[in-house]
């Protein structure tokens, strides 16, 4: 039970800076929006699809096998400048190579007239990249607060660039332009749009490489050749498994433009359709992401322990993250008529997606959690072999379903794609790990929960559209406060639960 406090401590920290930090980012988009035309804005989530990708190959498993190795091995600082200098020379590879092919690369991503955008968040990715080692070795170390800390920091130079660039900066050029026209018209000003969105960022990262020298300098590096190789055949189904991946996460975004070419406008529409919705449900994505950047220290430190009590953790875990999950999709489920005032209303044709992405990412979710079984058994192939099922059939189904559905609605046959094959994925991976190593999870406690939530959800549907609005929502939080009375009630809350349990035996 300790270490699942531990788990819960950590989650709460890296999820205060993942969903804090996340939010005030995109409390940005409302200013996009409004700025920006719909294409312009579909550009950008293009663009960003494309770096969430990059961002990945240029990490090739090497944060996973950083936990893995420096657990396993008596020197894990070997590890950790190992690991530090591969990724370092690999980023800066990436960058000459970018240089030196950016107009094909450009013409390659149906953008040749926006090389500059492209060069700014190359570059942006593979800084990224590098310092991923730094923030991973601050999880090992479990300075969770120090990661929290610059993780806010980048956020808020971030926000603080948008906003001078995007508005003070035009402000300023009607009443002082010497004051900032000495650099913001040679890039273009009001003419350069989107790009200051690429400036803010690349500058913002530059900030958080500043910070994160402390554990970058001042130590003796060793790299180890053989210990390179170790790591690297323990993280290229990793890679794999993260290409794969985040391809499935993005194939949207990145195939909608070139399913639907010739129709420029319609298919930047979409995108910019799509990603705005995929805003709402992204308070999903922001509590897995906070899961797992503890979940996996925890079952690594978890795995050195004798006994059959980590096993437990290991369900618990899976127990209470589909807990929250479910109380996460009812409350943006029941309170997505307020919800879709912090986006445009010329998006809100789009409002479907959320509750499809919503399940898609509970799914995949539960899939990361259950991907412990091959990490530990080091047979990280099967997270490799999962990976390209769910990229197959994403790829597959995206390629059937939205041009079937056509414009202007094609975006929702990849939210049913996504969610489609995170639930295949997660189902084979289950059945799977029962064979390598079974784990006992709570299966109809946790079945309970899940119908229950559905259940709420319809019936909060039903509420909606046939009851006044303020009786429907007194009435689907009610719903809201029911769900987590029943959990209360099986699970061991002190002094609530056996209030409960005595409330039900009546």
């Amino acid at each position: 039970m300790a270490g699942i406090k531990s788990l819960v401590k950590d989650t709460a920290v890296y999820g205060l800076s993942s969903i804090v930090g996340r939010f005030l980012n995109w409390c940005l988009f409302p200013l996009y929006v409004n700025i920006f035309p719909t294409q312009e804005y579909g550009v950008v989530s293009y663009l960003y699809s494309f770096t969430a990708v990059v961002l990945v190959i240029l990490n090739y498993g090497m944060e996973t096998g950083l936990f893995r190795f420096a657990n396993k091995e008596k020197n894990p600082e070997e590890v950790y400048t190992t690991s530090l200098i591969s990724v370092g020379f690999t980023s800066l590879l990436f960058i000459v190579l970018l240089t030196l092919f950016l107009q094909p690369v450009s013409v390659a991503m149906l953008l040749p007239g926006d090389t500059l955008f492209i060069w700014l968040l190359g570059v942006t990715v593979a800084i990224d990249a590098f310092t991923n080692l730094p923030f991973a070795y601050l999880r090992f170390k479990k300075k969770a607060w120090r990661f929290a800390g610059i993780k806010f920091l980048n956020v808020g130079v971030n926000i603080g660039l948008n906003l001078f660039f995007l508005l003070a900066c035009p402000a300023l050029m009607e009443v002082c332009p010497a004051l900032v026209g000495w650099f913001y018209e040679p890039l273009g000003g009001n003419a350069f749009g989107i790009g200051w969105i690429f400036v803010a960022n690349i500058i913002s990262t530059l900030m958080v490489l500043l910070c994160l020298l402390p554990q970058i300098l001042g130590r003796r590096y060793v790299f180890s050749g053989g210990l390179l190789g170790k790591m690297l055949k323990y993280s290229w189904p990793l890679l794999i498994l993260g290409v794969a991946g985040i391809l499935s996460q993005n194939m949207g975004q990145l195939l909608i433009p070139y399913i639907f070419d010739g129709h420029e406008a319609e298919a930047r529409s979409m995108v910019g359709i799509y990603s705005a919705n995929m805003k709402i449900a992204i308070v999903m994505v922001m509590f897995t992401q906070a899961f797992r950047y503890a979940y996996e220290p925890f079952i690594f430190s978890q795995a050195k322990e004798d006994g059959e009590g980590k096993k437990q953790a290991y369900c618990d875990a899976m127990k209470y993250f589909i807990i929250f999950g479910l109380l996460i999709f009812l409350g943006v489920m029941y309170y997505l008529p307020v919800l879709k005032h912090f986006i445009a209303p010329g998006y809100w044709s789009g409002l479907a997606v959320v509750p499809v992405m919503m399940l898609a990412e509970l799914c995949f979710g539960i899939f990361f959690n259950l991907s412990l079984w091959y990490k530990l058994t080091d047979r990280t192939q099967w997270g490799m072999y999962f990976s390209l099922l769910c990229f197959v059939l994403m790829l597959v189904l995206n390629l059937w379903f939205v041009p079937a559905i056509g414009i202007p609605c094609g975006y929702m046959g990849s939210a049913y794609a996504a969610l489609i094959s995170y639930f295949v994925v997660m189902v084979v991976s289950y059945f799977v790990g029962r064979h390598y190593y079974p784990l006992p999870y709570q299966l109809k406690r946790i079945a309970l929960y899940t119908v229950t939530a559905v259940a709420l959800y319809m019936v909060g549907d039903w509420i909606t559209a046939v009851s006044p609005t303020w009786v429907a929502y007194s009435i689907k939080s009610i719903l809201l406060v029911a769900y987590c009375g029943l959990v209360a009630a099986f699970e061991e809350i002190p002094l609530v639960s056996p209030l409960l349990r005595r409330f039900f035996r009546r």
